[in-house]
This record gives C-alpha cells, structure tokens and sequence, in this order.
C-alpha cells in the first residue's frame, strides 16, 4: 500500500488552541497544520472568491506530497442551481489554478432541495468537463440523486460516502472509482461531534482497502465546530500510518 494515495485532513486548516502542543509553534496556521497532515478541504471558496495570487501562496506554502480540495462556488450549486455556468466556471478554475499541481480535486456539494434532473447535471457536468480535467467530488443530498449513477460513471464524477448520511448511497463509494473519499461532518450532532476509536480503526481499514485497490482516496473531517475534526484526522492518519508501517516491516521479514 502508498500511503501517499491516502488524503487525509479537514475542513480547512486552522489549529486550534486545544491541539496547538501537537504542532510546530512557528509558520502560518497553514504551514503548521501541513506539518502534520497531508491535505485539506477549502470552505470559503464556497462563500466568495479567492485571488489566484492567494490560492499560489498557499501552495507555495505546504510540502511538494500536499493536496487541497477546492469546493465549488455556491453561486453555482445553490443560486444557479446548476445552470448558466459557463461563466462563473471559468473564473472560479482560474482562479483555483494558482495551487498548481497541488489541486488535488473539486467538490461539488448541492443543496437538499436540488433534486436530480438528468439534462441539467449531464449540462453542468459536461460544461465542467470541457474546462476541467480533473478529479470531481459529488455531495448530493436529496434522496433522487440515487438516479445519477449512470451519469457519474459517463462524466467521471466520483460520490462522496457522506456522514451523516442524506442518501440511501451514501454508504459507500458511488462513480468514478479513481477517487474515493470520505466526507465526515459529525454524528451524531452535525459539525460538533467526534468519532470514536472504534469508527476511525473501521474507518482505516475501508481506507486502507481502497487505497489496495488503486484508488486515490481521501477522507475530510468536516466536525470542525469544536475542534474535534483536527483530532479525529491526527488519530486517523497515526491508524494508518502504523499499518503501513506493519505491513513494511512484514515485507522486510519475507
């Protein structure tokens, strides 16, 4: 197993007083946080715009193995609801663009009152596709997206496993089969709540699985709203890291 093929980190990168000690006391929040992990999940692209100079600072700022996820404007998911694009499409991947090769994927989280209509997405996802040939990340979250399976896979979207869960399918991997990844908000109170040691040891292994199988896979802490994401993805990345290190040293004895 690569464990440079797991991502893992939260919903952006600030470290907060309690887990402070675990980091380096000099840097940005940004430089300290990515000592520790290797990706994160930007959130404020989602509420307004960010210059390409800053996405470039940033990624001149984190080690060459680092990767961000990059969320989709809102005035694109919940104000054009999907349509007439083209436009604020252009100027969001341009502006994203700074980060280089450390733009690791994009994700696409829709409103629960967008339900599937088939011309609609296959139009936004096509008009996505002529500009960006990278991985896409679909957060769905009315029930009727359960419908968009054949159009992932045609489109090369892969469906975040989503929990809490909105969607019957939001259990397990859904599209594209490159990119995987977990998007963990909280439960059982949405933002706030941490995840025990008994989930995140069954959490490393579903990583670990899909890793073996040669997907890039990703898992975002989005619990942000106590500071429990940073300690849920510290936790996660040490499981992983001592089971890659067992399985070298089980290499290293053969």
């Amino acid at each position: 197993m690569n464990r440079q093929t797991i991502f893992i980190g939260c919903a952006g990168w600030s470290v907060g007083r309690e887990h402070a000690a675990a980091f380096p006391d000099n840097g940005t929040h940004l430089q300290r946080y990515a000592s520790h992990l290797n990706s994160v999940e930007i959130n404020s692209s989602f509420y307004r715009p960010h210059h390409r100079k800053t996405y470039a600072r940033w990624a001149e700022s984190v080690p060459e193995a680092f990767r961000f996820c990059v969320k989709v404007p809102k005035r694109m998911t919940h104000e054009l609801r999907l349509t007439n694009t083209e436009q604020p499409l252009e100027q969001f991947l341009e502006q994203c663009a700074g980060l280089g090769a450390h733009l690791g994927c994009l994700l696409v989280q829709l409103p629960p009152s967008l339900a599937f209509d088939e011309k609609v997405a296959e139009g936004f996802f096509n008009t996505l596709r002529e500009h960006y040939d990278g991985p896409v990340i679909l957060e769905p979250r009315h029930e009727s997206w359960v419908d968009a399976k054949a159009l992932l896979m045609t489109c090369q979207i892969s469906q975040a496993v989503a929990d809490p869960s909105r969607l019957s399918t939001d259990f397990s991997p859904v599209g594209a089969r490159e990119v995987q990844y977990w998007r963990l908000h909280g439960s059982p109170r949405i933002y706030y709540s941490a995840y025990d040691r008994p989930f995140l040891e069954k959490l490393a292994s579903q990583l670990q699985i899909s890793a073996v199988e040669g997907a890039t896979t990703w898992c975002i802490f989005d619990n942000t709203a106590s500071g429990a994401a940073l300690r849920n993805a510290l936790d996660l990345s040490a499981l992983i890291s001592k089971a890659g290190d067992a399985v070298i040293r089980s290499a290293d004895q053969r």
